[in-house]
């Protein structure tokens, strides 16, 4: 009935299988891919003519995680997948990053690629297998993909590499790197990393590119015999439009790209628009050689070429530096006194304003994935508003690109951070670029470990990133630190690096050609470490370490421990216990399943009182110590007194005070404040009590020769 094909390999200590013409056979194309017990699946459909009036390639890649793939029913009122997660969010960027340069220039016809997480062994990540299922899917489909593509995951494992570790193995990697790429080149890194050395890091790299391959000639062979025809598509010959407009246009665009001002260069690059609007699409005329997405590709192309020519001839960009240095940075710290920790990192026209907030344990955020439901308490989120760029546009919920700048800057820092048991604050981070011309992200990055030093957060150390780029010609090539918007835009790679002085700490690469060699990431990398250096020394202008103490206006977190078969006293009978300590001393109060309790205020009493509280009726008194309780009940041969939490003990009629006593109610009444000393337990357990041996004004033990002389 079906005409199946399968493929399978032995990948890394795992069975990959590739399998097509079962499962979604109208699309144009589908593979599902299965690596050990986790199943996805890849569809591809692409429009058969393209979209009229487009410049640009409208691919879309949908990764989506299906809550029965790991046998467990969505949370919520609905009870079923809502909106895209952060992973699924994240996980579409990963995958489009690494295809969307081997679509052939010129494809514009709709293209969508949705990945659907079908089985979880909860042993291996489903995104390296939804890449590699998007890869064959792709290939089979008969657009024009000049794949296909492997990837992989790199773990750093006791100073070994290890390919696509299991997810529980990750908690030992020094390093998280994802790395794809085609048989001759690396076209996509992304990756967190505890300050490893750049020669560690592009070590990496290649080892994931050299252990991908087999993944590669598996598509291959599934694609010789499952592969639909080619589809007929010729890239519109646009030379003749090209040398046409390149007359109008050099002169102007050269001089256009040496004025250094964002908002100036770009007036004059909006006036040569006009210019060959008014040359190539005349208003007045009837009818146009040109099509007007025609003359647009055309003149993004001789942008991109007249920026490139410039920087490979003379070695000077568009601002006027040369390759290696920095734009001008200055960091503040401190600027909103009120915050508890708050950062402007600005660097030439690009800028940060970036708040830390600390909270306690009830404002971590609870993640529900696919291996279960974890808390985080470490949040970073960054917002790209309109105005950064001079432009207006839509505000509202977080796009795809602002999820995934946030997250790199995450994985930047996260290395750094202190322990809960360290430092026991849950952590928000806000980045809201104010100005943006070339890595905001990395700006955030900077901006973000400012803020935290501020806030009297103790990370390890000061981190700071740096963009770079890519400007290649046949054999030649350039490579640009700290890159603009426009060499970004016009260059052939985006290389993002931040770390310490120690260390690289997150790296992503992003390739839009397919020659990038080893020598130049190389270089890439040796580049941006120079980059680095010089950004943390004037970081350190404005703070070079963390504060002593966090702020004034932040809430104060104090740990103990109790023991774990106590925990039920403090919590109390549907919680009344702890809601009264809460109610009554003002603090917050948050208990583990361990044990542990973080008790938080901004007001140093009100911890104080609640650790009493909870001491009292977790801890167990000791014998020779001396409490303050109150006396809860009389009789003919002494009294009780409440003493330690809900503990009660009797202090004898003989132990009331150091002269007999002849009635109890002549030296106490119920409700009397008292100082008892534990004297010890009787045959049966019974607390035993003794006020006579204690100063009853002071709360000191009364000495022997103190008794003897006053009984003189």
């Amino acid at each position: 009935m079906f005409n199946e094909h399968k493929v399978e390999i032995e990948w890394a200590g795992r069975p990959l299988t590739l399998e097509t013409g079962k499962i979604a056979r109208q699309a144009d194309g589908a593979v599902v891919a299965t690596y050990g017990e986790t199943v996805v699946l890849a569809t591809v459909v692409s429009a058969k003519e393209p979209k009229p009036g487009l410049d640009f390639f409208p691919l879309t890649v949908n990764y989506q995680e299906k809550t029965f793939a790991a046998g467990k029913i969505p949370g919520g009122f609905f009870k079923r997948e809502g909106r895209p997660s952060e992973k699924e969010t994240l996980t579409s960027r990963l995958i489009d990053r690494p295809i969307r340069p081997l679509f052939v220039d010129g494809y514009k016809n709709d293209t969508q690629i949705i990945l659907t997480v079908l089985q979880h062994d909860l042993e291996n990540d489903p995104d390296i297998v939804a890449m590699v299922a998007t890869s064959a899917a792709l290939t089979l489909s008969g657009v024009p993909f000049m794949g296909p593509i492997g990837a992989a995951r790199v773990g750093y494992i006791g100073g070994d590499y290890v390919i696509n570790p299991h997810i529980d193995e990750m908690d030992e990697s020094q390093l998280d790197l994802v790395v794809a790429g085609t048989s001759d080149a690396v076209l996509m890194v992304e990756s967190e990393a505890q300050q490893l050395s750049e020669d560690v890091m592009l070590g990496a790299v290649m080892h994931g590119h050299k252990h991908f391959q087999p993944v590669i000639d598996a598509i291959v062979k599934l694609a010789e015999v499952a592969a639909k025809e080619p589809r007929e598509f010729l890239p519109e010959d646009l030379s003749e439009l090209e040398g046409e407009m390149l007359k109008v246009v050099e002169n102007d665009l050269r001089e256009a790209y040496k004025i250094t001002d964002k908002q100036e260069r770009y007036a004059a690059v909006d006036a040569v628009k006009a210019k060959v609007k008014e040359t190539f699409l005349p208003e007045d005329a009837e009818e146009h050689a040109w099509a007007p997405e025609q003359v647009a590709t055309v003149f993004k192309a001789l942008q991109a070429k007249i920026v490139r020519w410039n920087i490979l001839d003379t070695g000077t960009r568009i601002d006027g530096r040369d390759l290696k240095t920095v734009r001008p940075i200055n960091a503040e710290v401190g600027v909103f006194p009120r915050t508890h920790g708050s950062a402007v990192f600005t660097r030439g026209e690009t800028q940060a304003m970036v708040v830390a907030t600390l909270g306690t344990g009830e404002d971590e955020q609870f993640v529900d994935a696919l291996t279960g439901t974890y808390k985080e308490s470490f949040l970073l989120h960054y917002n790209f508003p309109p105005y950064s760029v001079g432009e207006t546009g839509r505000v509202g919920a977080p796009g795809r690109r602002e999820i995934g700048h946030g997250k790199l800057a995450w994985r930047a820092i996260h290395p750094l951070l202190p322990g809960p048991d360290q430092f026991p604050y849950t952590i928000r981070v806000v980045s809201e670029i104010t100005e943006s011309n070339g890595s905001s992200s990395m700006a955030t990055v900077c901006g973000t470990s400012l803020a935290l030093m501020d806030a009297g957060v103790p990370i390890s150390k000061p981190v700071a990133g740096i963009a770079m780029g890519l400007i290649k010609e046949d054999d030649r090539f350039a490579v640009l630190s700290d890159i603009l918007g426009d060499e970004d835009h016009l260059g052939d790679m985006d290389f993002k690096v931040a770390g310490t002085d120690d260390g690289i700490t997150s790296l992503q690469m992003d390739i839009k050609i397919t020659g990038i060699t080893e020598e130049i990431m190389q270089v890439a990398l040796d580049q941006a470490k120079g980059g680095r250096m010089h950004i943390l020394d004037e970081m350190a202008n404005a703070l070079s370490e963390s504060r002593g103490e966090i702020g004034e206006f932040a809430p104060r977190i104090e740990v103990m421990q109790i023991p774990t078969d106590k925990i039920r006293d403090v919590i109390g009978t549907g919680g009344k216990v702890i809601r009264e300590i809460v109610e009554k001393t003002g603090a917050k109060i948050n208990i583990e399943d361990d044990g542990t309790v973080k008790i938080a205020s901004s007001n140093a009493k009100e911890i104080e009182a609640a650790k009493k509280w909870i001491h009292s009726l977790t801890a167990e008194p000791e014998v020779g110590e001396i409490y303050e309780g109150t006396v809860v009940k009389t009789a003919d041969f002494g009294a009780f007194v409440n003493f330690f939490g809900p503990k009660d003990g009797l202090v004898h009629i003989s132990q009331l005070a150091p002269e007999r006593v002849q009635k109890t109610t002549d030296v106490v009444k119920e409700g009397d404040k008292v100082f008892v000393k534990l004297m010890g337990f009787d045959e049966r357990g019974k607390v035993r009590l003794s006020m006579k041996v204690v100063d009853q004004e002071t709360g000191e033990e009364i000495k022997k020769e103190q008794a003897e002389a006053a009984d003189s």
